[in-house]
């Protein structure tokens, strides 16, 4: 079965690459997930779509991971969030919320699996949050989470 990874798959692909499994395998794990979508030639333009945006958000090397880290260090991330009176998050705060909050602060675009919350954050005040660029890059970035 010939089908195009949306999603990372491990030992298998990327999002955007033309993999050949078997039909069983296909069928009942990536196509029910969502991690692929079968071959077909209109499919072509979309696999343009994915690894277009995988190429924009990639980091290129380290030299390049280094410098992402840089600027994600020096940002200054504010997080709002709805709190009781005693500081105390209704919820927690959760990756996507993170990298959406980077990216509102004028930082580059991050992937939310990439974000690392040791402990969740369920709590108004400055937690760090590591943030993997590479296999040997982090980049450690305080936020502010603040009551709305």
């Amino acid at each position: 079965m010939k089908l195009i990874l949306t999603a990372p798959v491990e030992h298998l692909g990327v999002p955007g690459d033309i993999v050949e499994v078997k039909d069983g395998y296909g069928r009942n794990f990536l196509l029910p997930r969502n991690f692929a979508i079968t071959w077909t030639r209109g499919a072509e333009k979309q696999i343009e779509g994915i690894k277009r945006a995988r190429d924009a958000r990639e980091i290129r090397s380290n030299e390049h991971a280094t410098q992402v880290r840089e600027q994600l260090e020096g940002l200054k991330v504010i997080l709002p969030a709805h709190a009781a009176d005693s500081g105390k998050l209704f919820g927690a705060v959760t990756a996507a919320d993170i990298a959406l909050a980077v990216k509102k602060a004028g930082g580059p675009a991050i992937d939310k699996r990439s974000v690392d919350i040791a402990k969740p954050i369920k709590s108004v005040g400055d937690h760090t949050v590591g943030i993997k660029l590479t296999a040997g890059v982090v980049a450690h970035i305080n936020v502010a989470v603040a009551a709305a």
